[in-house]
């Protein structure tokens, strides 16, 4: 058994007075060189932690040369960590594994410190985090369905001091012993909440339909920089840090394109590796944006050493949401500012690449924090959504400008011609196809679908 320890940088991230805590990844055998390097998936944990301002004293990666049931590290290094977790005085170790209840519970009692898992963490960030009802929902949702299996002795509800979900604990926290059948209870009232949750997003949805503005969906890894971008497209003041999973409940802005046509811009929550299965059907309902999207933009860290499996990452979690095959995906390659000197121009001319090729998707290299590349992007944008317009002929008097004018303001006049004899204007234009219902409502008059 061999092991790798870290010097962690902080990156400003931890805040004076955070819990002390130490953060292990251990190296399964067959799993975790299948993929992200182990000095990345550490670096990542260590993120995960900082983002709710743990202080973590102590990283290092544990290569495992077999998988102990009990406790999945061997008797060594967890005799090891007893010592170290005393000496630093941690109040928290970090496992970036999935423990069973029993691992945790062994470890704890073996350790003599609390014990959380990579699941456990995330839960606790999205606690932290969700500010809408809906996130808070979704949110507590997850924990109880990970919590069921565990009957965690310290759970508390998200409105306590601290906030979060209890798994680390904190000021203003009491033991409550929950049982399964209050857990079970509650899951089935948080289930009928988050349904009705659900109807009312489509209610909003159905509203936007008849508005009617295409929604374009920004997805990616956490910590891409989706939100910075959005900011930037939207003017905008979204919450954009240089931290993991600093953005959870979906927000909308309107996106002027530069046809002058208006869109919906929709920032989303950040996927991530091993992503808890209960979290992927907790959030189901806020990632119905994405499913709704006409046009995908996956905001890619283009900077990263790990960009293509953070890549193979989020792709693996869009091909479980059932996304409608019409859907056009766009990759912004982002943080092109932070690419070494040199290595601008060699991305450039791949993202240019992959425009020319005959595969999708269309990649675009920019940086969000400095606004560059945007003006492509943006093209891009229009010239997808241009893909769901729908074709139709419409008769107008002669008389009536304020139709004409409408059509020339929202879609593309593709023929015109006036009959002297007449006076009828017989107009073939390009629209979406909610823009088409708005001129009938408005203005009256029929349009019929070219053959």
């Amino acid at each position: 058994m061999t092991e790798t320890r870290y010097r962690t940088a902080h990156r400003g991230w931890t805040a004076a007075g955070a819990r002390r805590a130490a953060v292990i990844y251990p190296e399964i055998p067959g799993v975790s060189q299948r993929r992200r390097s182990p000095e990345a998936r550490l670096e990542e944990a260590v993120g995960l932690a900082a983002a709710i301002e743990l202080d973590v004293v102590h990283a290092e990666a544990v290569r495992l040369s077999k998988i102990v049931p009990a406790t999945l590290l061997g008797g060594g290094v967890v005799e090891r960590l007893k010592g170290l977790c005393a000496a630093l005085e941690t109040e928290l170790l970090i496992v970036d594994a999935s423990l069973t209840p029993v691992q945790q519970r062994n470890l704890e009692r073996d350790i003599d410190t609390k014990v959380i898992d990579r699941t456990g963490l995330i839960l606790e960030i999205f606690g932290a985090r969700a500010r809408t009802h809906e996130g808070r929902l979704q949110v507590e949702l997850a924990a109880l369905t990970f919590q069921r299996s565990r009957l965690v002795r310290s759970w508390t509800h998200l409105e306590r001091q601290r906030g979060g979900l209890g798994f680390i604990g904190g000021p203003g926290e009491s033991q409550i012993e929950i049982d399964r059948r209050l857990i079970d209870e509650r899951i089935v009232r948080l289930k009928k909440e988050l349904e009705q949750v659900a109807r009312t997003r489509g209610l909003h949805r159905k509203a936007r339909e008849k508005v009617p503005y295409p929604v374009v969906s920004l997805v990616g890894y956490t910590n891409a920089g989706k939100s910075t971008l959005f900011n930037r497209l939207t003017d905008s003041a979204v919450m954009a840090k240089d931290m993991l999973f600093a953005t959870l409940d979906p927000t909308m802005r309107k996106l002027d394109l530069p046809s002058g046509r208006t869109a919906i811009l929709s920032d989303t929550v950040g996927f991530i590796s091993d992503l808890p299965t209960d979290l992927v059907a907790a959030f189901r309902a806020t990632l119905e944006e994405v499913r709704a999207a006409q046009v995908l933009i996956h905001v890619r860290d283009i900077s990263s050493t790990e960009a293509e499996v953070e890549k193979a990452d989020v792709e693996q979690v869009l091909s479980t949401l059932e996304i409608d095959p019409q859907t056009v995906m766009l990759e912004a390659w982002n943080k092109t500012d932070l690419l070494p000197e040199g290595a601008l121009e060699p991305v450039e001319a791949r993202a240019a690449a992959a425009r020319d090729g005959e595969d999708d998707p269309d990649a675009f290299a920019i940086s969000a924090a400095k606004g560059d590349g945007f003006a492509a992007l943006l093209s891009a944008i229009d010239t997808a959504l241009a893909r769901f317009r729908e074709t139709r002929r419409t008769e107008i008097p002669a008389e009536d400008g304020a139709a004409l004018a409408w059509l020339h303001r929202f879609g593309d006049i593709l023929e015109h011609e006036t009959d002297e004899a007449s006076g009828v204007q017989t107009v073939i234009a390009s629209l979406d196809p909610g823009d088409w219902d708005r001129y009938a409502q408005r203005f009256g008059y029929p349009a019929t679908a070219l053959e």
